[in-house]
């Protein structure tokens, strides 16, 4: 069934998924019939006009399911707004043997076969070539598709089919992780290889970055002083769907250099309560310290938590111990990671 999107005025999320569950139960029977009778016009009509009850963005499609027989796809279609949106809108699905509820496209363990008209045109996956690069050291798969029926579609109309190839292929939420940039080209790639085989090249790159890493950055103030950052390499806000709310840990310093950097026993007690403040995050499973940067005799921590938790009580708690000068903390909606755009890989 078709995947698409409706326009309407938004509501309260926590407000509008109830709302969707409470509909889905009670229309569950009808829609049932619907699919068992193949009547996809009614089921889009149905199923479109309560997702888009959700949000005006959300994008559907009902698929085989993994283990279930059928499958509700209710994805952001990569709208970093709408993300944890639909993670929230899965967790909160009724357990169910008939049905599967996912937030994002799910790898198609038969993607191989899979096979769609385009422009009036048979799409197979079987006919799918890539031209892969992999810069060293990176975490990401650029990657330039071709299909026999690309040259004589449009650049949109490429594009479109490339992604929905490359969703089936790793799935929607591996396809943020690992590929980088995507171009659907009208003449095939030099030494392209078969479509079916990017799932072992993209496991191979994962394979390098399972264990957590630190990127150290060096940089300028805007008044042109010295500052150093880290940050979790790689920064990904998918690897946290519901981390929607950005936590800024504002932290004076005594000694520092002439830089402006930490030094001695400051340089021991900032080390001391980052290694606090992760062991405390993780440990609670709600939150994430993914950045800091240094400058000034100032270090401010980037930390991303679920909004419904008490990370925010919790990071007051630690930081009212810290005795080098005025603290202060800030809480903000932030689902893009804006605040660490420079840090996104």
């Amino acid at each position: 069934m078709r995947l698409f999107g409706r326009k309407s005025e938004p509501v309260d999320p926590a407000e509008a998924i109830t709302e969707f569950w409470t509909w889905w139960r009670d229309t569950r029977p009808e829609i049932d019939a619907l699919v068992e009778a193949g009547d996809t016009a009614r089921v889009d009509e149905t199923i479109g006009g309560a997702v888009a009850a959700l949000h005006p963005s959300l994008v559907w499609e009902i698929v085989a399911g993994l283990t279930a027989p059928r499958a509700l796809v209710v994805s952001a279609a990569g709208d970093p707004e709408l993300r944890s949106f639909a993670h929230r809108w899965a967790l909160a699905a009724p357990a169910d043997p008939e049905w599967e509820f996912h937030p994002s496209r799910q790898a198609d363990p038969l993607a191989a076969e899979f096979t769609t008209q385009v422009a009036g045109r048979p799409f197979g996956i079987d006919r799918l070539v890539l031209g892969l690069r992999v810069p060293p050291g990176t975490p990401r798969v650029d990657v330039s598709a071709f299909h026999p029926i690309f040259p004589d579609v449009d650049d949109e109309t490429r594009m479109d089919v490339t992604l929905l190839a490359l969703d089936r292929l790793l799935g929607e939420d591996e396809v943020a992780r690992w590929v980088g940039d995507i171009v659907a080209a009208e003449f095939e790639p030099i030494d392209a290889i078969p479509a079916i085989h990017l799932p072992a090249v993209v496991a191979d790159v994962a394979d390098g970055f399972r264990n957590e890493q630190w990127a150290l950055l060096e940089g300028q103030t805007a008044g042109g002083r010295p500052l150093t950052a880290a940050a979790l390499y790689p920064l990904r806000p998918v690897d946290h769907p519901l981390f929607d709310q950005h936590i800024g840990v504002t932290l004076p310093y005594v000694n520092a250099d002439e830089n402006g950097q930490p030094t001695g026993a400051s340089l021991d007690a900032l080390r001391d309560f980052e290694e606090r403040l992760s062991a405390r995050l993780k440990a609670d499973g709600c939150a994430a310290l993914v950045a800091h940067l240094s400058a000034e005799g100032t270090r401010v921590l980037h930390v991303y938590a679920d909004p419904a938790s008490d990370a925010a009580s919790r990071i007051q708690e630690l930081v009212s111990g810290w005795d080098e000068g005025h603290t202060w903390i800030d809480a903000d909606s932030d689902p893009s990671w804006s605040a660490v755009a420079h840090f996104l890989t």
